[in-house]
C-alpha cells in the first residue's frame, strides 16, 4: 500500500513577504517531522547527503556487531532509508569540541607537484609579477656563477693532464744556450702585440726560376673520389739560408738594402707571438747591414703540428705520434703535395734568371723566387726573398699560387674525423685546425701575404691508416685569398710589420758582430744572445743535439759560395723513423 504525502497548510500574509508572525510561530509546532534529529549549523559547516538511496547495507545475519549503530538512537539504520549515521558531517551537532576545531585557514597540505621543481616553487611560494621576475634573474645568476665554477674546474683539469707534453716542449730549448753566450735583453709577448707600422708597396727587384701550371681537378677532389700522394724523389727542394743566397750576396754587394731575410725567417718572426714551441734566428751585423739567417738543421726547415693544441703527444722520439716525427712527416707531405698538385705536360712560366741553387741538368721543383724591397724608414730597406709554387691563369692574366699541406695523422687527437665531415662540415674541419695549429697556418699566410700571392691552396691530406705514417692520400684542396684568409683568422698586416721594424731597429743598434735571438722555451718572450764569431761553424765546438733531433744540413760549394743542399733527406729521415 502506498502512503499519502500530506503537505501542510501554507498561511497567507495580506501586509507583506513571507508569513506572518503568528502563523510561523504556529506552524514551528506543527510542521516539523517527527523523530528527525536536528542541530544547529553554522556557514563553514559542510552540508552532506539528507539520504542516500544507493548505498548498500550489511545483511542482517551477519554479525551485530559490526553493524553501525545509530548514532542518535532513532531506531535500526537497516530498516530506515534516512541513515545519518555514516554521514557525520550530515548534520554536525554544536558543541564546543567542533567549535574549538574551527580554523579559519586551511590547514590541509598543497597538493602534489604536477610538473616539477619550477611548478612547486611558483605554488609554494606565489609572488607578484615583479619579485618572479628577480627571482628568475637570480636564479640565473646563480646558475651562470655555478656554470663558470664548473668552466674553471675543466679548464683546470685540462691543463693538469697536459702539463706533462707543455713542460716537455716547455723546457727543451731549440738551440743549447752556451755559457760564454751573454744575454743582451728579453722581449715580452705582450710588447709585441702592441705594436703597429706601415710600409708602402713594395717592388720586385728579381725573379728566378720557372713554375708549372695549377692543376685544377683537384679542386674536386672529395673524400668519396680521394687521390693516393704521390712521391717525388728526382725532384730538388732547396731551403738555403739568406747568407748563402747568391742573389742576396749580389744585392747586398750592390747596396740595394740594408736589412736582408728570406719570407721563412721573417713569417717566424711576424708570427712569434703565436709560437708555443722553441726556435731561434742568426742575425749577423756586417758594417751597416744586416742579415737574418738560420742555422744548419734549423727547426725551421721543418713543419710543426699541433703546436697549438691542448691535447698531448707522445714524448717518445720513436714514436710516429710525437712532436719531432710528426713534423718531419709533415715537411715532407708539404713537398710532395706542392708538385703533385699540378700539370706536369713540360709546359712552364720561366723569369728573368734560372733556380739560383740548381747545377745544370738537375730537375728542381716548380718554384719561383720573388727578390722584394721594402721601404722601413728613408735610410733603411728591406730585401727578402719569398717563394711561390705554381701559377694559373685568371681571364688571360697570371696569377701565383702557394701550395700547403694541412695532414691528419690520428682523428682521435683532433676529435674531428676528416673523411666524415670535411665535405659536410668543412668549416669545422678549419676551426679545428686553426685551434690546433694556429702558429704554422699563420705563418704561411704571412709567406703569401709576403710573396704577393694571389691565392693560397691548402690541402687536405691523411694517412691511409692511422698507424701507417709513411702513405697517405689527398681529401680535398680549398683556395683562399691570402688577406682575406687573414682577416679570418685575425692576422693583422700592420701588426706584423710592427715586430719586424722593432727588432731591426734594436738589432741595428747592436755593434758588429753575430748574434742569436731566441724564443724562449718556457716563456712567451724572445731573448738576444751576442754569441762568437764562429759560432753554428763547422769549427765551432758546442753540445750539438742528439743526432735523432737534427736535420742533415745542406751541403754547400765552398768555391762559388752557393748552397747546393736538397731538401730531400726529409724522406730519408721519414724512412728511417718508419724504420
Amino acid at each position: 500500500m502506498v502512503g499519502v504525502f500530506e503537505v501542510a497548510a501554507v498561511p497567507f500574509n495580506p501586509d507583506g513577504w513571507g508569513p506572518p508572525d503568528s502563523a510561523a510561530a504556529a506552524s514551528t509546532t506543527t510542521t516539523l517531522p517527527l523523530h528527525v534529529p536536528f542541530a544547529p549549523f553554522s556557514r563553514s559547516d559542510k552540508l552532506g547527503r539528507i539520504a542516500d538511496f544507493t548505498r548498500s547495507f550489511p545483511s542482517s545475519n551477519a554479525n551485530p556487531s559490526n553493524r553501525p549503530s545509530s548514532r542518535h538512537g532513532a531506531g535500526n539504520p537497516a530498516d530506515s532509508p534516512f541513515d545519518f549515521s555514516h554521514d557525520v558531517d550530515a548534520f554536525p551537532l554544536a558543541n564546543p569540541e567542533d567549535d574549538s576545531s574551527f580554523r579559519l585557514v586551511d590547514a590541509k597540505p598543497p597538493p602534489r607537484p604536477k610538473f616539477g621543481p619550477k611548478w612547486r616553487f611558483n605554488q609554494n611560494r606565489p609572488q607578484l609579477p615583479q619579485r618572479r621576475d628577480e627571482e628568475v634573474e637570480a636564479r640565473k645568476r646563480e646558475a651562470e656563477k655555478e656554470r663558470a665554477r664548473r668552466d674553471r674546474l675543466y679548464n683546470l683539469n685540462r691543463s693538469n693532464q697536459n702539463q706533462q707534453r707543455r713542460e716537455a716542449a716547455i723546457f727543451k730549448s731549440s738551440v743549447d744556450i752556451q755559457p760564454e753566450w751573454n744575454m743582451l735583453d728579453q722581449i715580452p709577448f705582450s710588447t709585441f702585440s702592441k705594436l703597429s707600422f706601415s710600409v708602402p708597396e713594395p717592388e720586385d727587384l728579381l725573379i728566378c726560376g720557372a713554375l708549372e701550371y695549377y692543376d685544377r681537378s683537384f679542386d674536386r677532389i672529395t673524400p668519396k673520389n680521394e687521390r693516393r700522394l704521390e712521391r717525388f724523389k728526382n725532384r730538388n727542394f732547396f731551403k738555403v739560408t739568406t747568407t748563402d743566397d747568391p742573389v742576396i750576396r749580389r744585392l747586398a754587394n750592390e747596396d740595394k738594402a740594408t736589412v736582408f731575410a728570406t719570407d721563412t725567417i721573417l713569417s717566424t718572426l711576424m708570427c712569434a707571438p703565436r709560437s708555443v714551441y722553441s726556435w731561434d734566428i742568426v742575425i749577423q751585423r756586417v758594417g751597416n747591414k744586416l742579415f737574418f739567417d738560420k742555422r744548419d738543421g734549423s727547426q725551421l726547415d721543418l713543419l710543426s703540428v699541433h703546436e697549438t693544441s691542448q691535447e698531448p703527444l707522445p714524448e717518445a722520439k720513436d714514436d710516429i705520434n710525437s712532436a719531432y716525427s710528426l713534423s718531419v712527416e709533415a715537411a715532407y707531405i708539404n713537398q710532395n703535395f706542392s708538385q703533385q698538385v699540378l700539370v706536369r705536360d713540360g709546359n712552364k712560366v720561366s723569369f728573368d734568371e734560372p733556380n739560383p741553387f740548381a747545377n745544370e741538368g738537375d730537375e728542381v721543383a716548380s718554384v719561383a723566387y720573388r727578390y722584394r724591397r721594402w721601404k722601413l724608414d728613408n735610410d733603411m730597406h728591406l730585401v727578402a726573398r719569398c717563394e711561390v709554387q705554381s701559377v694559373v691563369d685568371v681571364n688571360n692574366q697570371k696569377s701565383f699560387l702557394t701550395l700547403n699541406a694541412l695532414n691528419e695523422f690520428d682523428p682521435k687527437y683532433s676529435g674531428v674525423d676528416w673523411r666524415q665531415k670535411l665535405e659536410t662540415q668543412r668549416g669545422a674541419v678549419l676551426a679545428t685546425e686553426l685551434k690546433n695549429n694556429a702558429n704554422k697556418l699563420a705563418k704561411w699566410t704571412a709567406q703569401a701575404i709576403l710573396a704577393n700571392a694571389d691565392l693560397m691552396k691548402l690541402g687536405y691530406v691523411s694517412r691511409v691508416h692511422p698507424r701507417d705514417h709513411f702513405n697517405h692520400v689527398i681529401l680535398g684542396v680549398v683556395g683562399y685569398k691570402p688577406r682575406d684568409f687573414a682577416a679570418q683568422i685575425n692576422l693583422n698586416t700592420a701588426n706584423m710589420w710592427g715586430i719586424v721594424k722593432s727588432v731591426v731597429d734594436l738589432c741595428m743598434k747592436l755593434n758588429e758582430g753575430k748574434y742569436v735571438l731566441v724564443k724562449d722555451p718556457s716563456k712567451p718572450q724572445v731573448r738576444i744572445y751576442e754569441v762568437p764569431a764562429d759560432a753554428f761553424e763547422n769549427d765551432y765546438v758546442e753540445e750539438p743535439l742528439p743526432e735523432e733531433e737534427q736535420v742533415q744540413p745542406p751541403t754547400e760549394d765552398a768555391e762559388d759560395g752557393e748552397a747546393n743542399g736538397t731538401t730531400n733527406d726529409v724522406e730519408d729521415k721519414e724512412i728511417e723513423a718508419q724504420n
